[in-house]
């Protein structure tokens, strides 16, 4: 991350508060800040992003690229709490990705938003919005366009497999599969 350092004017249009409220939480410790020679504060990138995590706040596009180390960012969407947390295991001893998960397919879409992935990892069959409609609603914005997404299903016959062609996702990978397939897929995709 680069060593850039925000003024409170600067962190209160980032979270469209005024200054005065920035002051605030700084008075609080709710957000860490040193002071420069002339008395001003000056909240360092790292601060400022913990801090907007920690209150679930929306995270700028230029702190999550700084925060990355140009690391991949991965963002796994499935209803089975054991696969997100085996895909995550495996995911993390590579060391190389930054990890967001969500549980349905309502969640899945507000994390695409706030985390910005380069590969989102959707399973197909979740209860509300299934995969190919989550799919379907990501391609449909402009922004979202260089976002691979690789589907994921119990059961993928040839109906499923033109499906999964027409909703736009990128590939598709039947469960159970291995750790060597799913990193084949990802090393492709982000290729």
């Amino acid at each position: 991350m680069s060593k850039k350092v925000f003024t409170t004017y600067e962190i209160a249009e980032h979270c469209h508060v005024t200054p005065r409220t920035v002051v605030q939480w700084i008075n609080e410790d709710k957000l860490k800040a040193y002071r420069t020679p002339g008395n001003h504060s000056r909240i360092e990138a790292a601060e400022f992003l913990n801090f907007l995590r920690r209150y679930n706040m929306p995270v700028p596009s230029e702190l999550i690229s700084e925060d990355s180390g140009g690391r991949k960012r991965i963002l796994i969407v499935d209803d089975d709490r054991g696969i997100v947390d085996a895909i995550q295991r495996f995911l993390r001893r590579e060391k190389i990705y930054d990890l967001e998960v969500a549980y349905d397919g309502f969640e899945g879409g507000q994390k695409l938003a706030d985390f910005k992935p380069d590969l989102i990892i959707l399973d197909i069959k979740m209860p509300g919005l299934n995969g190919y409609e989550v799919c379907s609603h990501i391609r449909s914005k402009l922004e979202n366009k260089s976002i691979k997404i690789l589907l994921v299903s119990g059961t993928i016959d040839q109906n499923e497999i033109q499906q999964v062609e027409t909703s736009g996702a990128n590939d598709y990978l039947a469960k159970p599969f291995s750790n060597r397939s799913l990193k084949e897929k990802i090393e492709n995709l982000l290729r």
